[in-house]
Parts: structure tokens; C-alpha cells; sequence
């Protein structure tokens, strides 16, 4: 029995492993034999995606997955926006970041990037409700 990850590719999609980028010319499916760090296509963040604070952490610890060069200084960016975040006032969002804080400490990029990916949502509503609130008021 494989203990292996399986993951399969359709034609011209990429896959980012430890810090190289493959592309497949059709569909494809692999199986991961050891452990790398990798990241699909779909849960790339361009640049220009990062209009949030949390969106700027997503892409940030992406970064650590991404380029092993930089992993040292992605990993201290990350954690100086965690810390940078505190201030916000909504409790699901604060109790995710401490998440994320530990997983950067015990060095699982991965495990963070997934946390940061659910607090999205929960941004995207908090800044909806806030700017509700501003029309009201002005």
C-alpha cells in the first residue's frame, strides 16, 4: 500500500513543489511520495489579489510554500502581520491568527495558509458590515 498523495492536474494547469513550478500538457494525475511543500494552481494568490490585511498574510506565508529562499524572511513577515492584526475587534478572526501564529511557530506554512484561507470569508463580512455602518452614518 502507497502512502503517497495523490493529486490529479487537468491540461495546462500548474503545481508549485518546493519552489519549482510544473505545468501539465493534459491530464495527469501524480503521487507525491515523500514530503514537499506544495501548492496547486487554484490556491495561488497573485498580487494584485492582496487588498485585505488578511489577504497580504495569505500571500505572504504563500510565499514560505512558494520560494524556499525566501522562507526565513516570508516567515517573519508573516508573523510581524499577525501580530500587526491584533487589533482587530472581530473574536473569530483574533482566535484564528493565535492559530496561525502557533502553526508559523512550529514551522506548518501549510496548515497556516488553510486557517488564513477560512478567516476570508469572515474578513470579507466584517468589512461589508463596517462599511454598511459608515453609509449609515454619513
Amino acid at each position: 500500500m502507497s502512502n503517497g498523495l495523490k493529486i490529479t492536474l487537468r491540461a495546462g494547469e500548474r503545481i508549485f513543489i518546493n519552489g519549482g513550478v510544473l505545468k501539465v500538457d493534459r491530464k495527469v494525475s501524480i503521487e507525491l511520495m515523500n514530503d514537499v511543500i506544495f501548492l496547486l494552481e487554484q490556491h495561488v494568490m497573485k498580487p494584485d489579489d492582496t487588498t485585505t490585511p488578511l489577504r497580504q498574510l495569505y500571500f505572504m506565508i504563500q510565499m514560505i510554500l512558494m520560494d524556499p529562499a525566501l522562507h526565513l524572511k516570508a516567515r517573519t513577515m508573516a508573523k510581524e502581520s499577525v501580530s500587526s492584526l491584533a487589533s482587530i475587534s472581530e473574536r473569530q478572526i483574533v482566535h484564528g491568527l493565535m492559530e496561525i501564529n502557533e502553526l508559523l511557530d512550529a514551522d506548518r506554512p501549510f496548515e497556516a495558509l488553510k486557517k488564513v484561507r477560512t478567516l476570508l470569508p469572515l474578513e470579507a463580512a466584517t468589512t461589508a458590515q463596517a462599511q454598511e455602518l459608515s453609509k449609515e452614518v454619513a
